[in-house]
């Protein structure tokens, strides 16, 4: 039913200013359409990703957006982290860690948070 629609991610966060300099300066997403100061839709290659206010922002403890950066995946760790952005390092059975990027085979991921605290990744797959 539903396997041929597109689908939209959608963080939370708590300062819809603050999330926009993050969204657009950081992660250089351009912004689709804007809702008053509660919603901004980015464009995210072919998809979409909607930040809004929400008291809740931040509360989701899991991965809350993923890209799929194919072999990019080194240089664009490289190029976040020379703007700024703190990766996350987690133990997880089966993967190790070089620098900022987990493997685990050929899966190659690096986590990071906004300034909300919303878990996102990069995944080379």
């Amino acid at each position: 039913m539903l396997g041929d629609i597109n689908s939209i991610a959608t963080v939370a966060v708590r300062d819809l200013n603050q999330a926009s300099r993050f969204y657009e300066s950081i992660l250089g997403l351009t912004p689709i359409a804007r809702e008053g100061d509660q919603v901004v839709t980015y464009r995210t290659g072919d998809c979409a990703l909607n930040v809004y206010v929400s008291t809740y922002a931040g509360t989701n403890l899991a991965t809350s957006v993923t890209w799929n950066v194919g072999d990019r995946l080194a240089s664009i760790v490289r190029s976040l982290r020379d703007k700024g952005v703190t990766f996350e390092h987690y133990d997880m059975p089966g993967m190790e860690r070089e620098g900022d990027i987990h493997r685990c085979g050929e899966l190659h991921v690096a986590w990071f948070k906004d300034p909300d605290g919303n878990i996102m990744n990069l995944v080379n797959g």
